[in-house]
């Protein structure tokens, strides 16, 4: 770890007090001067640092920039488990890793702070603005089916969502099969892209995508998706972003420990709020009228058509019937 990093990740750990540049110096064996100069590239970065004359430096109260030293701050014990690579602006988290997947350990992370080209389910562009988001992918090595692969993305809705609820006030709530929402609107998206072992059936890699929508951007969101986007936080806090990534990791890592038993099913379940809903279940240019009747022990949504027919939908994508929610209440 270069002076940079270890400098930030001091700073980073000793919360509100003030650390001097003597003491700066002495625990990285640097002088004064290249601890300043640190400082100065810190800030370059995003860092927001305050500097008080006989005291020292601290971290603003409302720093939050996404770091490696920040992330690390908070995963305690799995600290040693997870590689991070952190970037300002990526194309895209998962182009990036599966591009180096096969060459790259189990748990390699790729954080940013904003991607140019976010994709999400479909071949849909997912926005992913600066300073606002997290945006990160985690390379697994599952031992799993191709089909029961589908695991790998529930398993990130629950962990979203325990990381939301440990991080704020918020209660996210799960969209089948891959978004999480707050009151209404979503604030996060997955996306999980393997490659498929030909001669097992199973998956050589996969790579687990996310992007969490943390703070509203200036000026709000774009109009093409005003209506449905939302953010997590209302206002800056610090290290929002970098608790958020943090206990998303480790429950992430909680979870995945034995995807095979898929225990987390019933908690994803109870956090789903399409159970009872009436629903259009999208196919290509078609949106057939359903009912979500339940989500079984695989995660799949277990629907029921118009015409009496039942179905167990591993896959795909469902909306809302806002006109029939709209009767339903009245």
């Amino acid at each position: 770890m270069k002076t940079k990093e270890k400098l930030a990740l001091l700073l980073e750990q000793s919360g509100d007090v003030y650390l001097s540049g003597s003491l700066l110096a002495e625990k990285l064996g640097v002088t004064r001067a290249a601890i300043w100069k640190n400082i100065r590239r810190l800030e370059a970065e995003g860092y927001e640092i305050e500097a008080v004359t006989n005291r020292g430096y601290r971290l603003g109260k409302e720093h939050d920039a996404v770091s490696e030293a920040g992330i690390h701050a908070f995963l305690g014990s799995l600290s040693d488990v997870f590689t991070l690579e952190v970037h300002d602006t990526v194309s895209s988290t998962n182009t990036l890793l599966k591009e180096r997947a096969d060459s790259l350990p189990e748990w390699y992370t790729i954080i940013s702070g904003c991607q140019t080209a976010g994709r999400g389910r479909i071949g849909r562009s997912f926005y992913s603005p600066s300073d606002t988001g997290i945006y990160l992918s985690v390379l697994l090595r599952p031992s799993l089916p191709a089909q029961e692969a589908t695991r790998i993305t529930t398993a990130a809705a629950v962990a979203a969502c325990r990381a939301i609820e440990s991080c704020t006030k918020a209660n996210p709530k799960i969209k089948w099969v891959n978004d999480v929402f707050i009151e209404g609107k979503k604030v996060c998206g997955i996306l999980t892209e393997g490659s498929l072992n030909m001669e097992t059936g199973g998956l050589d890699w996969a790579v687990m995508g996310i992007g969490l929508n943390v703070y509203e951007p200036e000026g709000g969101f774009p109009e093409e998706i005003r209506q449905i986007a939302g953010s997590i936080a209302e206002k800056r806090r610090k290290n929002l972003r970098n608790m958020l990534a943090a206990s998303f990791l480790r429950e992430f890592h909680t979870i995945c420990s034995d995807l095979s038993k898929a225990d987390f099913a019933e908690e994803y379940r109870k956090r789903s709020f399409l159970i009872g809903e009436e629903i259009l279940v999208l196919r290509g240019e078609d949106a057939v009228p359903a009912k979500a009747m339940d989500i079984d022990e695989e995660c799949r949504l277990l629907v029921q058509y118009e015409d009496g027919r039942k179905e167990a939908l591993s896959s795909g994508e469902v909306s809302v019937r806002l006109d029939r929610r709209k009767e339903n209440k009245e």
